[in-house]
């Protein structure tokens, strides 16, 4: 009976994938299997020295980096990180970073890795917007490596101001000191997995490791669920 009714409001109200707007099949969660296919996936982590690791060369010491999917104006990703952040979607996020983790897994990429931390919101931001989109990936991640992830190391302690329309050095200047690091023994001589759910400019990746380098004998590397680098 329970079924029956199941079947009978997803044909009143059916489930949408939320990648490219169809309706979903009994046994699709989220997004769609052909959207699962046809997602831009960058594949960084099978390739020496791709595009993330080049944005931090000469500026802060990161150990691996990358990015599950390409985002640009239009594509799918884009449709699922608006849904993710904006729409309150926050399974997306645990279900893309899943879906990385077990990609990961297969090639030993996060072998030394000791603990995941997400780039936090500051309090303000994360109360309005009910979640912090990066912690969501982190904890899907995290399911599928069987890595811990934490939440509470690494605090923002002031909320910056918007990045658009600054350069470079603006960005940097912009989050250069709003980070904060409590429980510095949980670190300690650890590999961090940083996470965040999209990489631009790297400033705030940057921001973050030099704050948790700063911190501790510590080794960061870092992972986006999607970037707009090629």
């Amino acid at each position: 009976m329970l079924s029956y009714l199941e079947d009978l409001l997803s044909l009143v109200f059916p489930e949408i994938c939320n990648a490219c707007g169809k309706p979903l099949y009994k046994n699709e969660n989220l997004i769609c299997n052909y959207c699962k296919v046809k997602l831009p996936y960058t594949n960084f982590h099978l390739q020496v020295e791709n595009p993330i690791e080049k944005v931090f060369w000469g500026r802060v010491p990161i150990e691996k980096a990358g990015a599950f999917l390409y985002f640009h104006k239009g594509n799918r990703t884009q449709q699922l990180m608006h849904r993710f952040k904006y729409k309150g979607k926050k399974e997306i996020g645990e279900l893309i970073g899943a879906i990385y983790g077990r990609e990961l897994t297969k090639v030993n990429y996060l072998a030394s890795v000791d603990i995941i931390i997400p780039v936090p919101l500051h309090p303000d931001k994360q109360k309005k917007r009910g979640y912090n989109q990066s912690e969501y990936f982190a904890i899907g991640l995290s399911n599928t490596t069987e890595i811990p992830c934490n939440s509470n190391i690494l605090l923002r302690a002031v909320a910056s101001s918007t990045q658009t329309k600054k350069n470079r050095f603006e960005r940097w200047q912009n989050v250069e000191t709003i980070f904060k690091v409590e429980h510095q023994h949980l670190i300690q001589n650890k590999h961090i997995l940083l996470v965040d759910d999209v990489i631009t400019t790297g400033a705030t990746v940057e921001a973050c490791t030099y704050t948790l380098l700063k911190a501790a004998n510590c080794k960061v590397s870092f992972l986006a669920l999607a970037c707009t680098y090629k």
